[in-house]
């Protein structure tokens, strides 16, 4: 159990070592010290690097554009779609270069966020989609970058990206916070970390969450995947592909988290995951919403009278729970998330354990979780093809 809000029931392991577990136990106190400025971010004492007037201008607005790309967004997308029915704004997400996106001609609000601040596809969307009429908040580092040079041309207001977190890192920071502040949430209950820390449940779920994936990892399962049974919940696991990918593939290492639609996949894909090769371990996510549709009609029902009067999510629950049992008899790894309410104080548990998670892993592995240097690569490599093409 992570919380009374977060259910997890861990994967069945054998051959762990104590050893490890403590190792495990040393490494979060570790982390805590040493990464104490980023880790605060999840916590309440966090100083911000804008105060509510900065935002005051931003409330008027009914629709708000948001553009940038990665972690600049993912967790933001991620709050936007688990929390919609609190949600009091539209928000856009400007998250790719897509030729069929339509350009708004009336005054937009729009926030922009780039940690670098020379991202090139931000570049592209502000030049093709944002009007120097528009209302403009930029969030991104202090120092001299593209977003900084820009910013009084387009009248602009900047709020810092701090410089020691990274964007897969970011969402409990300014870069999620604002944009959840404006869609009317309240910021304070996504952090909880102080008291997640302090309980043991959620330590016992962490330490072995951990040890265990690492256990399938040296038994050649290399593929995370997550049977999601909500769909409000699509975004937070691009959010956590990113955040496991970007954080843990490098010198060979790592985990390829791929995210599979449940109960639809049970028609596609189920056949591959319970008789395919061996090379998966699984992670159930299923959210208990308390409004849920019911079937009333029971002329339609002839065949399946056992379904009458059943709620929606009873039935989807139900097919979690069978595949869950097929799953056990055939003994493929799996753990399972029940998230108990749809809030904020759940989602920043799960944000905050995915977190400390993919850092504890990526310790475990030797790898560094806080760098990306083949992405950068791309980076450099594009801007050179430009730079020759621009010579001819």
């Amino acid at each position: 159990m992570i919380s009374k809000n977060v259910i997890l029931k861990n994967f069945k392991v054998k051959n762990i070592k104590t050893s490890t577990n403590s190792i495990i136990k040393k490494n979060i106190s570790k982390e805590i010290k040493n990464r104490k400025n980023l880790l605060n971010s999840l916590s309440r004492s966090y100083k911000y690097s804008y105060n509510k007037k900065d935002l005051s201008s931003l409330k008027n607005f009914k629709e708000i554009n948001l553009i940038g790309m990665g972690g600049s967004t993912l967790g933001t997308e991620a709050i936007y779609s688990f929390l919609n029915q609190k949600v009091k704004k539209k928000i856009n997400f400007f998250n790719n270069l897509d030729n069929f996106q339509k350009k708004n001609n009336k005054k937009s609000c729009n926030i922009i966020v780039s940690k670098s601040g020379n991202t090139l596809e931000v570049a592209t969307n502000i030049n093709l989609f944002i009007k120097k009429s528009d209302k403009n908040l930029i969030i991104t580092e202090n120092k001299k970058n593209y977003l900084n040079m820009i910013a009084s041309d387009l009248k602009s207001e900047v709020i810092e990206h701090k410089n020691f977190i990274g964007g897969r890192y970011s969402v409990l920071s300014e870069v999620g916070m604002i944009p959840a502040e404006l869609m009317g949430l309240n910021i304070n209950k996504f952090k909880n970390i102080n008291k997640l820390i302090k309980s043991k449940s959620f330590n016992r779920s962490l330490v072995d969450s951990v040890e265990r994936t690492i256990r399938l990892i040296k038994n050649k399962k290399f593929n995370s995947i997550i049977l999601n049974y909500d769909t409000r919940s699509t975004k937070l696991f691009e959010w956590y592909q990113q955040l496991i990918s970007e954080s843990l593939g490098k010198k060979s290492k790592g985990i390829l988290p791929i995210v599979s639609s449940m109960p639809k996949d049970n028609h596609s894909l189920m056949q591959y995951y319970l008789d395919g090769p061996k090379i998966n371990f699984f992670t159930f996510f299923f959210v208990f919403d308390k409004m849920s549709k019911s079937l009333s009609n029971t002329s339609l029902l002839k065949n399946f009278s056992y379904l009458r009067n059943k709620r929606l999510i009873d039935i989807i629950y139900t097919q979690k729970k069978a595949t869950e049992n097929i799953f056990d008899l055939k003994k493929i790894p799996f753990r399972s998330f029940e998230i108990k309410n749809r809030t904020e104080e759940s989602l920043g548990e799960l944000f905050s354990f995915f977190i400390l998670e993919t850092i504890l892993l990526g310790r475990a592995l030797k790898v560094n979780p806080f760098d990306q240097p083949s992405v950068e690569l791309i980076k450099k490599e594009t801007k050179k093809i430009f730079n020759t093409n621009k010579q001819k």
